[in-house]
């Protein structure tokens, strides 16, 4: 339990930093078709040493994001993941001199809360493989998390931010779900429709994010990402897999969960830095 604790909250600071990083880089790179699937944005962005620092740190983030979620339930690790967002808060006041206002350190403490309760009221993670139709809903909801963003890319700017947002942040929950539902490494596991959602959904996440990123409103896109890769992951991990909280503390665990991401929301703004340094935000 322990373990799987410390490498959410590692991943939440891989993630976190990264974002900083990957965000900068979004911003400077040229403006691409406006779809929401643009490879060629993507391609644009890693050319630069930020994205490609941004990246690194993710797949360190995500290996922890793995191990993680063989430790600790669903809906733990998707609270610990929304609270990149008090990471990325902190490294863009300590790095590119932002000032957090009073309410957003209030905000980061309400997070640190909500992952002590959530700590306190965790079990094991639920011992349920998921049935076929689960992995071929989860990759059915990849291929509609693709198809989302690109038709996302013909909304306005704050539509459009809050859509490409969402569905990355869904992409993303597909990813943490098909890792419960991937047995191990084999070759057997090829023919395993959750590695082909984890994969599909883990892509489709990134260029999503990277479209949301480039242009649109910080906060409803941001927003649209915590709650795409919280929320859903969680009910199926409940509901499908068996993840359970400690006896006599599913409340707190709802409560820690909550305030968790409630607390991430209010930090959305610090999802996307701007080009620059600068006093007002990142």
């Amino acid at each position: 339990m322990l373990i799987g604790m410390v490498c959410a909250l590692g991943a939440a600071l891989c993630f976190g930093t990264a974002s900083v990083l990957q965000a900068v880089a979004a911003r400077a790179a040229e403006p691409g078709t406006g779809s929401g699937v643009d490879p060629a944005l993507f391609l644009r962005a890693v050319r630069q040493w930020r994205y490609l620092a941004g990246l690194g740190l993710d797949g360190v983030g995500f290996v922890l994001q793995i191990i993680a979620l063989r430790h600790v339930p669903i809906y733990a690790v998707g609270a610990a993941l929304a609270a990149s967002l008090a990471v990325t808060a902190l490294v863009a006041a300590r790095l590119m001199g932002v000032r957090l206002t009073r309410t957003e350190w209030v905000a980061v403490g309400v997070v640190c809360a909500g992952l002590l309760m959530l700590g306190l009221a965790s079990g094991e993670e639920g011992s349920g493989t998921g049935s076929l139709a689960l992995k071929y809903g989860l990759l059915g909801v990849a291929v509609l998390v693709l198809l989302v963003g690109a038709l996302a890319g013909r909304l306005p700017d704050g539509p459009r931010a809050l859509v490409l947002g969402l569905a990355a942040g869904t992409g993303f929950g597909v990813v943490e779900v098909a890792v419960r539902l991937i047995d191990g490494f084999s070759w057997r596991e090829l023919l395993n429709p959750a590695l082909h959602a984890l994969l599909l959904g883990g892509a489709a996440a990134f260029l999503l994010l990277t479209s949301a990123l480039q242009r649109g409103s910080v906060t409803a896109a941001t927003a649209g990402l915590v709650l795409g890769e919280t929320i859903g992951p969680a009910v199926v991990g409940v509901v499908w897999l068996g993840d359970r909280t400690r006896e006599g503390l599913a409340w707190l665990a709802v409560l820690g969960f909550t305030v968790a991401v409630a607390g991430a929301l209010a930090l959305a703004r610090f999802g996307e830095p701007a080009p620059e340094p600068g006093p007002t935000r990142p």
